[in-house]
């Protein structure tokens, strides 16, 4: 009776033992997977059952490299069997990161430590298993953000540059401009003068007139200064966007086009960031258009119902759906020939005026049409 009652004391307690095992075995947030010497599945735990979307009754006996892409599935045998014969350590004790398999297919990160027990039953190796896609994530959301950050940190200074060089260039030109408008008076009353001379110098009058403008316009863009809500005339607006989208294009006829409707209401906004949007879209139409044989950009406006629509519209490639569902998420590093981060802040802007942007909907091959809406002015009325 004794012995018995030793014998039962020690079954409970290998019972108890086990209990503790399989929970621990089938709570753990890793994976835990056992194989024997010929890489048969021993064990494959709850964990294991998630990562992989097998069953533990569908893989034990089977070989590991079910669970595991072609290329790593090829060797695994050789590589146990060369440990097994050499003794020579490339894993065991060592983390490293593999690749796995879903019982979909889909291919996915995992690092992956091996340590090794003796059993009465042979060899054994125990793998831990951590899905590393949650970290890879972070990992490449961070590396977007960081390069966002230092993307922004140049824009910074080249705002700063460019305010710096428009002003240092806004002082020869004045000086320049006040030369010719000099020389042009004094050659108005020298009769000596051949009328086409008189005609190249007033048309050098008009280009330096011209040149300070456009310097005159490129600072309003890069001063940081707080939005200054006045009547826009919607003409003037537009053939301002035009000239300056166009700048570096030089050496090109221009292939951007207007098609203002007549007696349009004015805008009540700031022109300098409505510019802003604009010639963002213009010059990102330009740029999706420069492989096509036959180019063309059209800025459109026209009145809807109680808001002016501006419709960017080019003959390019088109925006593809995967592009389009992610336009306008700041950081979300959607890549398109044309297309910048800069669609996020243009459409804050447009909201912030009472408006929207968006991407239209065209058929493949139709090239890309963005829409800017923003209210009219609201013309005032007395009663009598």
């Amino acid at each position: 009776m004794a012995d018995d009652s030793v014998i039962d004391s020690g079954e409970v307690a290998a019972t108890i033992s086990d209990a503790r095992l399989d929970s621990v075995f089938n709570t753990a947030v890793d994976g835990i997977i056992v194989i024997n010497a010929k890489c048969q599945i021993l064990a494959f735990n709850k964990a294991c059952e998630k990562l992989f979307g097998y069953s533990a009754t569908d893989l034990l006996g089977e070989n590991v490299n079910r669970i595991m892409p072609s290329d790593y599935a090829h060797h695994h045998d050789s590589y146990v069997q060369n440990y097994l014969d050499t003794g020579h350590k490339k894993i065991i004790g060592i983390g490293r990161e593999v690749k796995g398999q879903h019982k979909d297919g889909t291919v996915f990160p995992l690092e992956l430590s091996v340590g090794e027990a003796a059993t009465s039953e042979g060899r054994q190796f125990i793998g831990i298993l951590r899905d590393l896609r949650p970290r890879k994530q972070i990992e490449e959301r961070l590396s977007k953000a960081q390069s966002q950050l230092l993307h922004m940190t140049r824009l910074s200074a080249l705002d700063e540059m460019g305010a710096a060089i428009a002003h240092e260039l806004n002082q020869p030109l004045t000086a320049i401009l006040l030369y010719l408008q000099s020389v042009s008076r004094k050659a108005t009353a020298d009769e000596r003068l051949t009328p086409v001379m008189l005609d190249v110098i007033s048309k050098a009058v008009k280009e330096a007139e011209r040149a300070s403008e456009i310097i005159q316009r490129m600072r309003q863009l890069v001063e940081r200064k707080d939005p200054e809500r006045k009547e826009v005339d919607v003409d003037e607006l537009v053939a301002t966007c035009l000239e300056m989208a166009d700048l570096g294009a030089i050496d090109e006829p221009s292939i951007m086009v207007a098609k203002v409707d007549k007696n349009l209401p004015p805008l009540m906004a700031d022109p300098v960031q409505i510019r802003q949007i604009l010639i963002n879209l213009l010059r990102n139409a330009r740029e999706a258009v420069a492989g096509q044989a036959q180019r063309k950009v059209t800025l459109a406006v026209c009145l809807g119902a109680d808001v002016l629509e501006f419709r960017v519209q080019d003959n390019g490639p088109g925006v593809s759906q995967e592009v389009a569902d992610s336009l306008f998420r700041a950081f979300s590093g959607a890549k398109h020939k044309g297309v910048g981060l800069g669609l996020a802040i243009s459409r804050s802007i447009a909201q912030n005026h009472g408006g929207d942007l968006r991407l239209e909907q065209s058929a493949p091959g139709a090239g890309a049409s963005f829409l800017l809406t923003l209210p009219v002015k609201i013309e005032e009325t007395g009663t009598e």
